[in-house]
């Protein structure tokens, strides 16, 4: 008994079969983020992430580090679920994409920032409870500092302003969008030292959108490429001029009801609601686009244009 060797074409079938596996279609998500969507979004983020390490390592004074760590389409409902039930949500304005977006820092680690700042060594046991007055404003002007960096690393695609609106302690009380609005929520992983933290940021998807539309659009053509494309769209138009087609010469349209079709016999004249006096119509699929009196041509019955709907409508 022998057994056959299998043909690389049927092992890449095989293959391709044990590799398809059916993915769920989420009918709530119609418009998904494609894949020149998120390879945009990627280069901006990854450049945010950059700039945010320099941020926090110039203002805590020790060594930082953060990375871009995923990039979803995910509803408000589902965002707001995955944060804990306590955390330091910085809401702001996002012009020109309308809606807010929140930018995420967990309570542990803004109280460790805020403990760098004001000179402390940033221990991993900080209280977890709302910022007071002073407390606030320290982590504030970070804040700012990294809205100002996202302004910057995402101006290849939007140009944003933000400007922060509030701040909430309690997700379930961030009103920013409903709870079946689609965001585009983007996750980093922050290093403080030697402690891990996870920061989001949450961005409206019906904003970003046409921007990330108008930013994957094909470059400006050159001034050749145009030039081949204004020669081509004059050749096609001189073609379509060439292009044969059937036209008609008819009456006006008679309307009759079924009763009278029905007792139609041979022999029967038929009063054409067309006046004597009135040209036929020249028509195109329907269309009408002349008129025309009819006469002949030698042996061909002919009809002569007498005017066109163009000249009319003038």
């Amino acid at each position: 008994m022998s057994l056959a060797t299998p043909t690389p074409r049927s092992a890449a079938r095989s293959r391709r079969r044990g590799s398809a596996e059916p993915v769920p279609y989420d009918f709530r998500r119609p418009i998904q983020l494609s894949r020149e969507h998120s390879r945009t979004l990627q280069l901006g983020f990854d450049g945010f992430a950059r700039q945010a390490t320099t941020v926090f390592t110039s203002s805590l004074r020790t060594v930082c580090q953060m990375a871009l760590a995923s990039i979803e389409q995910r509803s408000y409902a589902e965002y707001v679920d995955s944060l804990d039930a306590s955390t330091y949500l910085t809401l702001f304005s996002a012009e020109p994409m309308p809606g807010l977006g929140v930018l995420e820092l967990p309570l542990q680690a803004t109280m460790s920032c805020v403990d760098h700042m004001l000179g402390g060594p940033g221990n991993p046991d900080q209280p977890l409870r709302p910022l007071t007055d002073i407390e606030g404003r320290v982590i504030g002007g970070l804040v700012e500092r990294l809205l100002g960096e996202l302004r910057y690393s995402l101006a290849g695609t939007v140009d944003l302003e933000p400007a922060v609106t509030g701040i909430e302690y309690s997700p379930q009380f961030a009103q920013v969008a409903g709870a079946a609005d689609v965001m585009v929520v983007t996750t980093f992983d922050l290093k403080v030292d030697e402690q891990a933290h996870r920061m989001t940021l949450c961005l409206p998807f019906s904003g970003l959108l046409p921007h990330l539309t108008s930013a994957a659009a094909p470059a400006p053509a050159s001034e050749r490429e145009r030039a081949k494309r204004a020669q081509a769209a004059q050749q096609l138009h001189e073609r379509f001029e060439t292009v044969p087609v059937e036209i008609a010469v008819r009456f006006r349209p008679t309307r009759l009801g079924p009763g009278e079709l029905s007792r139609l016999q041979p022999g029967d004249v038929v009063r054409l609601s067309h006046p004597a006096a009135a040209p036929l119509d020249v028509t195109v699929d329907d269309t009408v686009f002349a008129h025309a009196t009819p006469g002949a041509h030698g042996r061909r019955l002919a009809a002569l244009i007498v005017g066109t709907t163009q000249e009319e409508n003038r």
